[in-house]
């Protein structure tokens, strides 16, 4: 039996000028095919990059990696040929080709394009919660599991209680160093 695969972030490469459409195509193709439980969320990474025109500064929103993609998705064979056989899409990044599944972007990758632009690799309102049963992947309490008691969603910290030693206890942890189960 396969083991279950965790959510993870791919590039994708698409078309440079078609980056919008892809998005806007993939979504549509996970939502008409029903795979919202392997295909979560389509981000097209820009930044605001300040313009001075004739004395007027300008807020111009610009991709970051033109003619990419990013797609956090759980990597089945189904959803991979979704992702494959949108129109626009011309693969993945960190395939070898030949039927090879790509490889993920490592968190911290992840963590610094998505912080650029406001937003983290965990969805909050979706995933964490008080109560909610979550895995540090990393820091010194790795490994362990936790339940959620609150979150600082400031200062991006998370207040959990582990079991250490048979004993219920309260730690903190940085967001980035959980995983929801």
């Amino acid at each position: 039996m396969q083991e279950q695969e965790e959510k993870r972030w791919y590039v994708v490469n698409t078309y440079s000028g078609h980056e919008e459409a892809v998005k806007e195509k993939l979504e549509m193709r996970t939502e008409s095919m029903g795979m919202q439980n392997n295909i979560f969320r389509v981000i097209l990474p820009k930044i605001n990059e300040v313009e001075v025109k004739d004395g007027v500064k300008k807020v111009k929103e610009k991709l970051m990696f033109p003619g990419y993609i990013l797609v956090e998705m759980i990597m089945s064979d189904e959803a991979w040929y979704i992702v494959r056989n949108t129109p626009g899409v011309t693969g993945f990044i960190g395939s070898s080709g030949k039927g090879a599944k790509p490889t993920p972007l490592l968190p911290q990758e992840v963590d610094k394009i998505l912080g650029s632009m406001g937003l983290t690799r965990v969805d909050y309102n979706n995933e964490l919660k008080p109560g909610v049963r979550v895995k540090i992947i990393g820091g010194p309490f790795k490994d362990m599991f936790g339940v959620i008691e609150s979150i600082d969603q400031e200062n991006q910290k998370i207040n959990l209680d582990v079991d250490l030693f048979g004993q219920s206890t309260s730690i903190e942890v940085e967001l980035s160093q959980v995983m929801p189960m």
